[in-house]
């Protein structure tokens, strides 16, 4: 198990990426902490998992974006588990509009949570782990952090601002024995995409030269690895697990 005996912390783990990564990162050995806006399905979450594995997850939750909500999530975490290893910094929203017609507060509230919150969240973990001298925190970009695309002019900011802000925390705290990664995920095959239409699921499965959407699963393996002593030598890096989408054209 690569993930025996670590505490980790998953933002935005009660559903989706987040949650295919709390159960593999317990299915490599961990104790996870799920933290969440929506406290109905992180308790959920925690009480499957418990019923499974007594004492594996925990719910705590969190708006990403109020600093005094990631503060407490994370001295809570050390008070009552004694470390904390991994943090996948994953909580995020979603967002389109032209950018000349796109409205302020709908950017600040993709800002705020989508980079504010993973600084803050970085902030908080990094802390506590340069104080202990080891951690790896994982934090969530996308492919709209590597290339642009039309109408996501918020959410494609962000993202490519948590590319370089995972470089520059990389820098900072490889001397105390920290690494700082990301993953970027391509599309994923959730339940809302599969609410598209044929027509349009093909268009947007066409994009991935390997010819399929991407598994939550898929990118909770890629996270467990980055968080793991298996990529000890790994920091500054940014992991694309996108079927080729920022290859290029074939």
């Amino acid at each position: 198990m690569r993930l025996r005996n670590k505490i980790a912390v998953v933002t935005g783990g009660a559903s989706g990426i987040g949650e295919a990564t709390v159960v593999d990162m317990i299915n490599e050995g961990a104790r996870v902490v799920i933290a969440d806006m929506d406290e109905q399905l992180g308790e959920a979450l925690a009480l499957k998992l418990n019923e499974r594995q007594e004492g594996c997850a925990i719910f705590q939750p969190v708006d990403v974006s109020d600093e005094t909500q990631v503060e407490t999530l994370f001295e809570t975490t050390v008070s009552r588990l004694g470390t904390v290893d991994a943090v996948f910094n994953n909580a995020g929203i979603g967002g389109m509009a032209a950018a000349e017609s796109y409205p302020l507060e709908d950017w600040q509230r993709i800002i705020d949570i989508n980079l504010t919150g993973v600084f803050l969240v970085a902030k908080h973990a990094l802390g506590h782990m340069k104080r202990q001298g080891s951690g790896s925190l994982i934090n969530c970009a996308s492919i709209l952090g590597n290339v642009g695309q039309s109408m996501t002019a918020a959410y494609s900011a962000a993202k490519g601002g948590v590319v370089n802000l995972t470089r520059t925390l990389a820098l900072e705290m490889a001397p105390h024995g920290v690494r700082v990664n990301t993953v970027s995920p391509a599309y994923i095959d959730t339940p809302l995409l599969r609410d598209l239409d044929e027509a349009t699921l093909k268009a947007l499965i066409a994009l991935h030269p390997i010819g399929r959407l991407g598994r939550s699963e898929e990118v909770a393996k890629a996270v467990s690895f980055l968080a793991s002593d298996d990529a000890s030598f790994i920091t500054g890096a940014n992991l694309l697990v996108d079927g080729g989408f920022t290859a290029g054209k074939s």
